[in-house]
């Protein structure tokens, strides 16, 4: 088989086994699987017993060591007898934020380890149904807290003109309390923030904010979620709008977050800051906020054309205060030449005065003699 045909094979076996699961992991309740060009098809509800009719999947509170009973019930609605596998498998969150089951051939450790059906498969006549009994037993030493896995159906059937084997499959998820302390605890790890500005000197620019929610607690949690932007002393703040809630984590799970943040203005050394608030949920249904946890990180954005802008105006303003006082040194250097020039005008002018001064002295001298000796 070429390399193209076998990934189109590939494709169609990935696209038949989500199409099979979603409808009941979803909590959406059990819808049939229909495969394309023939009549098989069914669907898996859970069975009305003391435990509650018409739930859209299985809910437990149980004490380590303990046990309880249940069943699924198995609806055959094509035409022909359906022999189904059937076993239980540990949950886990996709990287969609849905709810899926480990495949048979993956180790389960939680919930898939503890659910036993009490058969491996279980035959259905066409219109009719069948009901698999399981039971949940829980060990001793369980660690209290939350565990989600589902029990399921399937169905491997050969794809002639793919040449594959697609399988598909139906089941319902089970949520597993154990009793003893909860511990429900979010963190926020591996933050950063990064920067992109604008050309306009006065505008504003983006920011992406990213972190990973870590559920390090016991129990489900998903979360109310705040993200803001702030410049140095927490001025220009901007928040991001609308941020999603993740999914419901399992203990242990983590969830990569990536928050877009406008209108954030370049304030040199920016602090991204993301606010979580735990939500959790009840074998009610009810659900209570816990204290918030919060994480930040930092970022240089640095108006670079603001920047160029001041700088040529200071550079404009320097250049033009240096050219003052020069001109302010040249006009006090022809000052000084000036009053230079006119004192020693002065001097001359004395100078030459006395002189005369001298010469006339002299010459009334000569006078007065010659009158002597006449």
């Amino acid at each position: 088989m070429h390399a193209p045909t076998l990934r189109t094979a590939a494709r169609t076996a990935v696209l038949a086994l989500l199409i099979a699961v979603a409808a009941t992991l979803a909590g959406l309740g059990a819808g049939p699987a229909r495969a394309a060009g023939d009549d098989v098809s069914w669907t898996v509800r859970t069975a009305a017993n003391t435990y509650g009719a018409e739930r859209s999947s299985f809910g437990y509170s149980i004490n380590p060591g303990g046990a309880i009973k249940d069943t699924m019930t198995v609806a055959n609605h094509g035409t022909d007898p359906l022999t189904l596998t059937v076993y239980a498998a540990d949950g886990y969150t996709t990287g969609t934020g849905q709810l899926d089951l480990l495949t048979r051939d993956k180790k389960s450790t939680g919930v898939g380890a503890w659910a036993r059906p009490e058969r491996d498969s279980v035959t259905v006549a066409p219109g009719k149904s069948a009901d698999v009994p399981f039971t949940v037993a829980v060990p001793g030493n369980a660690t209290p807290g939350d565990y989600v896995g589902g029990i399921l159906t399937s169905l491997k059937q050969p794809d002639a003109a793919q040449g594959i084997t697609v399988d598909r499959r139906l089941g319902i998820k089970i949520a597993l309390r154990v009793s003893g302390a909860l511990t429900p605890q979010l963190k926020v790890e591996d933050m950063s923030v990064g920067y992109r500005g604008t050309a306009n000197p006065f505008g504003t620019g983006d920011a992406a904010v990213t972190y990973t929610i870590h559920n390090t607690g016991n129990a489900t949690l998903s979360a109310r979620q705040a993200v803001s932007v702030s410049g140095p002393f927490g001025w220009l703040t901007a928040d991001a709008k609308d941020v999603a809630a993740p999914p419901a984590l399992l203990p242990g799970e983590r969830w990569k977050v990536e928050v877009p943040v406008h209108g954030v203005a370049p304030g040199f050394r920016l602090t991204a800051t993301a606010t979580l608030t735990p939500l959790l949920t009840d074998a009610s249904g009810s659900t209570s906020a816990l204290k918030a946890v919060s994480a930040s990180a930092h970022t240089w954005a640095v108006p670079w054309t603001l920047t160029l802008l001041v700088a040529a105006l200071a550079a404009a303003v320097v250049a033009g205060l240096l050219l003052a006082r020069r001109a302010r040194a040249r006009a006090r250097r022809r000052e000084d030449a000036r009053v230079q020039e006119a004192v020693e005008r002065t001097l001359r002018d004395r100078d030459n005065q006395e002189q005369d001064q001298g010469k006339d002295q002299k010459r009334d001298q000569d006078v007065a003699r010659d009158h002597e000796r006449a």
